[in-house]
């Protein structure tokens, strides 16, 4: 699961190749007043969503439909980072 942050957490590239547990908190519209899965994804930040960007996190269409009704087109999340320590070098795309 990817998606692309936006300037609130890029970081001058920072957030690149970090990982972030997303969930749907809400609605933003009334086209789907209730668009929430009950399940959360944890997603890996691979590129940058540039100014002009309507919120924090850019998901992917996957990871989108895996939270929220695809219909909604944009939600409310809640995010924290996620800390891996496995030993592994993990390679990212920023």
């Amino acid at each position: 699961m990817i998606a692309a942050a936006s300037d609130a957490i890029w970081g001058n590239r920072a957030a690149c190749g970090r990982m972030y547990r997303v969930r749907c908190s809400g609605a933003t519209n009334q086209g789907v007043p209730q668009p929430c899965k009950s399940t959360s994804v944890v997603v890996k930040i691979v590129d940058y969503c540039p100014p002009g960007c309507q919120g924090t996190i850019d998901l992917s269409q996957e990871t989108f439909s895996a939270i929220a009704n695809t219909d909604a087109g944009k939600i409310k999340i809640e995010w924290f980072e996620v800390l891996l320590d496995y030993g592994l070098v993990m390679t990212t795309l920023c």
